[in-house]
């Protein structure tokens, strides 16, 4: 590859509010940001949320192009941006000829594959309340925003329920009770905040421990 400096070959910059590209689209380019932030959003039943907000020294778009699917969630610039836009040849290339690149990739990949386990052992569990607060919980430590109190979750029951497979009526009736006993609370705009995710787990521990000691 040639020595000319990264930024000068593949830099570009966006103005704020620019998609940089669509749920759905043909992937054909990844992203590395060298200044700005960058949402990444999903189209769920109640409309679109957020999933993420990243900034500099991240990447994203990589899966279409490595897959060759549509992209899965759309990405837009919040604020002024300048980032490398690298196709797929170019990006197969840095990642056979610089180590760092190719094991920050390998630590994303392997996080996104933990990440996926995690879900099919949610949709694993038979008891309905199990799978609604270990979404809950998931979700919050994948895509909440840390805040005092706890971590906030742009998500509403009707996409918690597409994600764990229920119907919202369940959904609702599982959060109600969270309400109540104070492992979750509405949040002042929108979503939940859930003041300490890890008691969500505590919480199924103990409805699935007199299960497991009857057996």
């Amino acid at each position: 590859m040639s020595s000319e400096p990264l930024s000068s070959r593949f830099g570009r910059s966006f103005p704020a509010g620019q998609v940089l590209f669509r749920e759905g689209d043909a992937g054909v380019e990844m992203f590395v940001i060298q200044t700005g932030r960058v949402r990444i959003s999903k189209v769920f039943p109640s409309g679109e949320r957020t999933l993420a907000v990243i900034g500099p020294g991240e990447f994203f778009g990589e899966m279409a192009i490595l897959n060759g699917k549509p992209r899965t969630a759309t990405a837009t610039a919040l604020e002024p941006l300048h980032a490398l836009v690298i196709d797929g040849r170019t990006f197969e290339a840095m990642v056979l000829g610089n180590g760092e690149i190719a094991v920050r990739m390998i630590t994303r990949l392997a996080r996104r594959l933990h990440s996926a386990n995690a879900y099919i052992d949610i949709l694993s569990r038979a008891d309905p309340r199990a799978r609604v607060i270990l979404g809950l919980a998931r979700a919050g430590e994948e895509y909440g925003e840390r805040m005092g109190g706890g971590v906030r979750l742009a998500m509403s029951a009707d996409d918690l329920a597409s994600v764990v497979g229920l119907d919202v009526e369940t959904v609702q009736g599982v959060i109600d009770r969270l309400v109540r006993v104070r492992l979750v609370r509405p949040a002042e705009d929108d979503g939940w905040l859930l003041p300490d995710p890890a008691q969500l787990h505590a919480f199924v521990d103990a409805l699935e421990r007199p299960a497991t000691e009857g057996a």
